[in-house]
């Protein structure tokens, strides 16, 4: 299933993901850190969905108590709940 997440507090507007199986997919950010952005999206892209949660839940960016990590794990949270 393909979702949409806008984000709140990081550089990056919205992200862009899929869930298949359990396993993330497909992960794009819209804006941000381009290649801090990619990163994470690679190594999130064929994990299983509660293992990238609790590895990206948290992670602070200079002390704005979220991050794009933290956004992507919030965003997959919600996908969860659907």
């Amino acid at each position: 299933m393909k979702y949409s997440y806008d984000t709140q507090g990081t550089c990056s507007a919205q992200i862009n993901f899929e869930v298949e199986d359990g396993i993330v997919k497909n992960v794009q950010f819209v804006r941000g850190c381009n290649g801090n952005t990619q990163g994470v999206a690679r190594l999130a892209e064929g994990m299983k969905v509660e293992d990238v949660i609790a590895r990206l839940k948290g992670i602070n960016c200079n002390g704005r108590g979220t991050s794009c990590p933290d956004q992507l794990a919030r965003a997959l949270e919600l996908a969860l709940q659907q």
